[in-house]
């Protein structure tokens, strides 16, 4: 069983940065895709990062590209999203997600487990 624990999320005022993590367990980490996806009240759940087995492909949805930042640690079993230059319009509460080959898909069903949801808050 696959489990994945995001970790800081919180509050911050717009402009500022937040570095999210996510710890996974129950699968060779080194050998397998990640990817981060976030989801607006109201709103579908959308693409935000995905990085490959060895983070040799890595994508942004445009709507984050030059401000975040996905990376991974094959050592500690970890993903990161680092995100700076935030807006109010990133606010949701962002998920990470692991899929069962070394890729770097942009859609969600490209993944098979999820975690639970780290919530980012952005004022203005």
């Amino acid at each position: 069983q696959v489990q994945l624990l995001e970790s800081g999320g919180g509050l911050v005022q717009a402009g500022g940065s937040l570095r999210l993590s996510c710890a996974a367990s129950g699968r060779t980490f080194s050998n397998y895709g990640m990817g981060w996806f976030r989801q607006a009240p109201g709103k579908e759940r959308e693409f935000v990062a995905s990085i490959s087995y060895g983070g040799y492909s890595i994508f942004y949805a445009d709507s984050v590209k030059g401000r975040f930042t996905i990376s991974r640690d094959n050592a500690k079993n970890t993903v990161y999203l680092q995100m700076n230059s935030l807006k109010p319009e990133d606010t949701a509460v962002y998920y990470c997600a692991s899929r069962p080959s070394p890729g770097a898909p942009r859609t969600a069903a490209g993944y098979d487990y999820w975690g639970q949801g780290t919530q980012v808050s952005v004022s203005s």
